[in-house]
């Protein structure tokens, strides 16, 4: 029971920075008319709703969904001022 709930957050934490993903390929795919970013946007996109989907099974749904959403917005940020696409403000 133990491993499976670690085992489930890990998978919750993966899901967050997929979220950072799918966000930035989303920017990048250009209304979804550059393929590869529109793949990725996809397919980080699925991931990361299947690993949400994984991890309430054992975290409550509304402290799942807070991690997973501030994971994703505190890395979207983070990697956007990192590149230079937005300034640190």
């Amino acid at each position: 029971m133990i491993w499976e709930v670690a085992t489930d957050w890990v998978i919750l934490v993966v899901s967050g920075a997929m979220e950072a993903v799918w966000a930035q390929a989303l920017d990048r795919s250009e209304g979804f008319s550059q393929p590869v970013p529109t793949f990725i946007f996809l397919a980080a996109l699925a991931a990361s709703m299947f690993g949400l989907n994984h991890a309430v099974r054992t975290i409550p749904l509304g402290t799942a969904y807070a991690v997973w959403v501030g994971i994703g917005a505190a890395l979207t940020v983070a990697w956007s001022v990192l590149t230079g696409a937005e300034p640190f403000s």
